[in-house]
């Protein structure tokens, strides 16, 4: 009998070798031409041309991705707590990849629960630098050992610098996708980063799950839902009491509802020029990628009265001319700067 047991038993240990060693081989064969983890040490990402006005004021952005790039000394910790509650709260303790996560996940889908992703903030920094959006075992498989490779070569702050600044965080009107903390606290709020309210910070940090899913008008309550959970999360871990957290999920979620800020744009064509002259000098890749940040000469309250001027002067004349009214009715209040009811005065 202790034969045979013992039969069974080396046949179970030579078939656990045969697996092991048959993963192995798979594993080897996929990893074997992973992509240059390296290249993370000299990331330079395309970053937003803003151009101003003499007093300041900002007057047009250039940028095929709008980004301001952030070192990560220059994060508030309430922001960086937001995004680790929400995506990886384990970051600071995991090797790369989080086993813990993947179990909860499994258990809350066995029970019945919605799915979680399991991908940590170095996973995640793997799939968006260095790999696809595929969905296969092959791309995961990738993916966690680019992870364990990365988290050997950089810091951890580091990697969380790279993921901040990288994320795509959506938009609130088209045209205004926001990639990185930076911008997405301009386009939501219009405040810098280090302006940020933990209410704020905790609604940024709930939208790389899918900022179309949780977008402030079309689907607020989703989003007022999201984002409470993530300030519930922040309780949850110690980085906000629970009154601060009862205070943040008190508040509405406080997305600008200004289409493009603090924009001049009294000032179009003469920001075309400036971008033409900016191309001619610097070419379309310093423009578009490379975050000049131009100062003009142009006086706001000059040319806002340069252009009432103009209105001014031209409604005048088609009154001296004898106006015969409209062959059709456009609204121009948006490119004029004038009430509706002045242009409609005139008729």
């Amino acid at each position: 009998m202790l034969r045979l047991i013992g039969y069974f038993f080396g046949i179970g240990v030579m078939l656990a070798l045969l697996a092991a060693a048959g993963v192995a081989v798979y594993v080897g064969h996929l990893t074997q031409d992973l992509p240059d983890y390296e290249v993370l040490a000299s990331y330079e990402p395309p970053v937003t041309t803003r151009v101003h006005a003499a007093d300041g004021s900002l007057m047009a952005e250039f940028a095929r991705q709008r980004r301001l790039y952030l070192p990560i000394q220059a994060v508030p910790d309430r922001v960086k707590a937001a995004f680790l509650s929400a995506e990886d709260k384990n970051f600071y303790t995991h090797p790369g990849v989080d086993a813990e996560g993947i179990v909860r996940a499994a258990l809350l889908l066995a029970k019945g629960g919605p799915m979680q992703g399991a991908s940590t903030i170095t996973q995640q920094v793997a799939k968006n630098f260095l790999l696809t959006n595929e969905r296969s075992i092959e791309r995961k498989i990738k993916e966690a050992v680019l992870s364990f490779r990365i988290e050997q070569a950089y810091s951890k702050d580091r990697i969380l610098e790279l993921y901040l600044n990288e994320i795509y965080l959506g938009f609130v009107y088209p045209g205004q996708g926001a990639y990185g903390i930076a911008a997405a606290a301009l386009t939501y709020f219009d405040k810098s980063v280090n302006e940020l309210t933990v209410s704020e910070a905790a609604y940024l940090a709930a939208l790389p799950k899918g900022p179309t899913n949780y977008h402030p008008f079309r689907n607020t309550e989703r989003a007022l839902e999201r984002r409470n959970w993530v300030i519930g999360q922040m309780v949850e871990n110690g980085y906000v009491t629970k009154e601060e957290g009862d205070k943040a999920r008190a508040e509405p979620l406080g997305v600008s509802s200004r289409r493009n800020g603090n924009y001049l744009f009294a000032g179009d064509y003469f920001t075309e020029d400036v971008r033409r002259e900016l191309i001619a000098r610097y070419g379309q890749d310093a423009l578009y990628e490379g975050g000049l940040s131009v100062r003009t000469t142009l006086d706001p309250k000059l040319q806002l009265m340069a252009r009432k001027a103009l209105q001014n002067g031209l409604i005048k004349y088609d009154r001296l001319r004898g106006y015969r009214g409209p062959k059709s009715q456009v609204d121009v209040s948006g490119d004029w700067g004038a009430a509706v009811g002045e242009v409609k005065g005139l008729s």
